[in-house]
Formats: C-alpha cells, sequence, structure tokens
C-alpha cells in the first residue's frame, strides 16, 4: 500500500474509535490532538501530532506547544515528548497515532508524577507583582455609581420587581406604518 493508503485508512479509523470522544480533536486531514485527562484536572495534557507525506513510513511530527500545556514545565514536556518518540520508533513503518494516544493515557500518572504548576509570566520583584493584584481586584469590585435622575428613569421603567415590562421596546406598529407607507401607495 502506498502512504496515501494507509493514511485514509488510519484515518477512518481514528474517526470511528474516537467518535464522540470529547478529547480528541481533528484539527486537519493529517493534524490530531488528543486530550490526556480530564479536562479540569491539573496534570491534563494535550498531544498533537501532525503526519508528514510519506507517514508511516517516516515519523510523525508530535508537539505539546498547545496554549493548553502552558501550565506544564518545559523539562517534563521534554520527557514526555522523549518517550513518546520512543514509541514512535518502536512503532515506524505501521500506523500509530492511536497508539501513541493510548500510550500517553496509560502512562499519564508516570509522565505527571513531578509536575508542579508552571507559570511561563516573569515575575520581578515579589513585593510589586503583589501589589498589582491586590489593585487590580479592587477595580474589578467597583460598580458603576448611577446619578439620581438615571436611578429616577430607571425606577419608572421597571416594575415592583425591577423588571421592565412585557413590550417596553416594541415598536408602536402604527408610527411603523405610517413612515413606511403601505404596499397600495406604489
Amino acid at each position: 500500500m502506498t502512504a496515501n493508503e494507509d493514511q485514509e485508512m488510519e484515518l477512518e479509523a481514528l474517526r470511528s474509535i474516537y467518535e464522540g470522544d470529547g478529547c480528541f480533536k481533528e484539527l486537519g486531514p493529517v493534524e490530531f490532538q488528543y486530550r490526556v485527562g480530564e479536562h479540569g484536572d491539573p496534570k491534563a495534557f494535550l498531544v498533537e501530532i501532525a503526519w508528514p507525506k510519506t507517514y508511516p513510513e517516516t515519523a510523525p511530527t508530535i508537539s505539546m506547544n498547545a496554549f493548553f500545556n502552558n501550565s506544564i514545565s518545559p523539562a517534563i514536556k521534554q520527557s514526555i515528548l522523549d518517550k513518546l518518540l520512543e514509541q514512535v520508533e518502536a512503532n515506524l513503518g505501521t500506523s500509530m497515532t492511536y497508539t501513541l494516544f493510548e500510550y500517553a493515557k496509560d502512562n499519564q500518572e508516570q509522565f505527571m508524577e513531578n509536575h508542579q504548576p508552571f507559570s511561563n509570566n516573569v515575575i520581578s520583584g515579589g513585593n510589586d507583582s503583589v501589589g498589582n493584584v491586590e489593585v487590580s481586584s479592587k477595580k474589578k469590585d467597583k460598580k458603576e455609581q448611577l446619578s439620581k435622575s438615571q436611578k429616577r428613569k430607571l425606577a419608572d421603567k421597571t416594575d415592583n420587581r425591577g423588571e421592565l415590562p412585557r413590550g417596553w421596546n416594541w415598536v408602536d406598529v402604527i408610527k411603523h406604518l405610517a413612515k413606511t407607507g403601505s404596499k397600495d401607495d406604489e
């Protein structure tokens, strides 16, 4: 079989296996993404696999550069990639995307055992950054102040429960038709 036929067969198999699986995403005809772990899990990560034209005879491109993985340290990302590349070498010449995703799922705990939440932001001066966080949270808590006349107008528009009456934004049909005219006028 040619490389394209192998790719088509593997693509069809991946679609049927992962149909309805929220963790699997087909980014393109030769690009796939799989989330290993539950959505809220801090040890979850995304693995992206792209097939070159000569796949499966040549190794696929494996990436962990997705935004989802920003909380994972570069050392852990590299160790996961190294272990996945070992699997690629062992399976070279065969369809391996499913095997790689399942290997990552089965070994998630081992991959992430030394994981500490990591931030890419550079923090300069610990006291300054803490002060900025407090100031920004105070700004978010401040509500918009209405003047007396604005409050009065709002109270006049609403009923006793603070809700606008039904049809408050409806167009007066008679005024509208008077402005536009009827079909007979033309």
